[in-house]
């Protein structure tokens, strides 16, 4: 996917500087052209020698080296590259970005470049959360920076949080969005995940038990392969994806409105679980007990059918529509009767007895369906599926 681009990748001082070398690797890999800048921190956790023969190139550490700067290095280095990639970006490196310093060959070749510039931020978690960092964060933001993480866990000093420098792939995938490689780029992709929440009162509701990890994998594979995303999320256990337009909702009405605005799309996913029923009645104070054990009559409406809504759209409809399918009994017979019914393209079914494993879990079994007939799939993980689907959605819209 970046194959000829050319990266100019910052190191800054910290334990995440140790994931640098695959960084590099998987860079490399990808065809991507990397020019290694080493903080005098970051050498206290890498050394110039591994990442010199990773990069396949030497690395720059000085500001004022008298052959590079007779020949004004640090404009040629800032100006040279497609993307300037700073890993880890740690808090005291974004405090000198935000406050405009050059007093280093990293800050003055982030202060001279005319390139867009990607930070991944890593550090301790009370350090992340602390007010100077939020600050130094926003002014970047308004400045114009990208960011890629951080992740939430475990971290060398012993604490947990947020903090953790995000993966190499997950850099890389945001390297490749942000330099518009991949198939789908210029695509605009809405993606639904998760459960919807159908309020009884103000603290109860009907839901399901849908864990949006399967709608979340999907948008990340799209944004892998360079699609613009919506993504429009329930109530879900897995936090949305980065680099997605993210629309939070709780209601299938709501979900609707947000998925209508969202569109225009060159295709759209549904991959949440809609409820199919809402409580007309809904209490708007909290339901008691009456003491006579009756329960309280609770009317239910259907709601709002959006697959079929934006399927059988006549203007403004996607090219391509794809709906998934939950069943617990003759799969294939129900699935291929909601693909006809629906109107959409394609339709991603799934078992989800409770057998299975499958709702809520990491893996997946899927078949998918189309005009052309079904097609099943081996059960794997939830990320391969969305990878497979993603591929497929790029061949089609090609």
């Amino acid at each position: 996917m970046l194959a000829g681009r050319r990266i100019l990748l910052i190191i800054g001082g910290g334990i995440a500087a140790c994931k640098v070398p695959e960084l590099i690797r998987r860079l490399r890999d990808q065809g991507a052209e990397v020019t290694p800048v080493l903080t005098r921190a970051g050498a206290e956790f890498v050394t110039p020698l591994s990442i010199a023969a990773l990069a396949g190139r030497a690395v720059h550490q000085e500001l004022f080296d008298l052959t590079a700067e007779a020949e004004m290095g640090h404009i040629q280095l800032s100006r040279a590259a497609d993307l300037v990639v700073v890993a880890p970006a740690t808090a005291n490196l974004m405090a000198r970005m935000a406050g405009g310093h050059a007093d280093d060959l990293a800050t003055t070749l982030l202060m001279a470049t005319d390139k867009p510039v990607l930070i991944a931020p890593a550090m301790n978690v009370r350090m992340w959360e602390h007010p100077a960092t939020r600050r130094n964060l926003e002014q970047l933001l308004h400045d114009g920076i990208a960011t890629v993480g951080p992740n939430v866990g475990s971290m060398a000093c012993g604490e947990n949080g947020p903090g953790r420098m995000a993966e190499p792939e997950e850099i890389i995938e945001a390297i490749a969005r942000h330099l518009g490689a991949g198939p789908l780029h210029g695509r605009h992709v809405v993606v639904t995940s998760g459960p919807t929440h159908e309020p009884i009162d103000p603290v109860r509701y009907i839901a399901n038990r849908s864990s949006g990890a399967q709608g979340t994998a999907v948008a990340q594979a799209l944004l892998a392969l360079g699609a613009g995303v919506t993504f429009v999320t329930g109530p879900a256990q897995i936090p949305p994806p980065r680099g997605a337009r993210v629309l939070q909702v709780e209601t299938a009405r709501q979900m609707r409105d947000a998925v209508l605005k969202a569109l225009p799309a060159d295709a759209a996913v549904f991959a949440a679980a809609v409820a199919d029923w809402r409580i007309e009645n809904a209490s708007g104070s909290k339901l008691k007990k009456r003491g006579d054990g009756q329960p309280p009559l609770l009317e239910f409406a259907e709601n709002p059918d959006i697959l079929a809504e934006v399927a059988r759209l006549e203007v403004g409809r996607p090219r391509l529509v794809v709906g998934f399918a939950a069943e617990t009994d003759d799969i294939l017979v129900h699935a291929t009767a909601k693909r006809l019914r629906k109107g959409c393209d394609w339709i991603v079914a799934n078992d989800v007895s409770p057998e299975t494993g499958i709702m809520g879990g990491t893996e997946n079994a899927v078949t998918m369906i189309t005009e052309a007939g079904a097609e099943s799939w081996p059960r794997m993980g939830k990320d391969a599926v969305a990878s497979r689907l993603a591929a497929r959605i790029a061949e089609a819209l090609a």
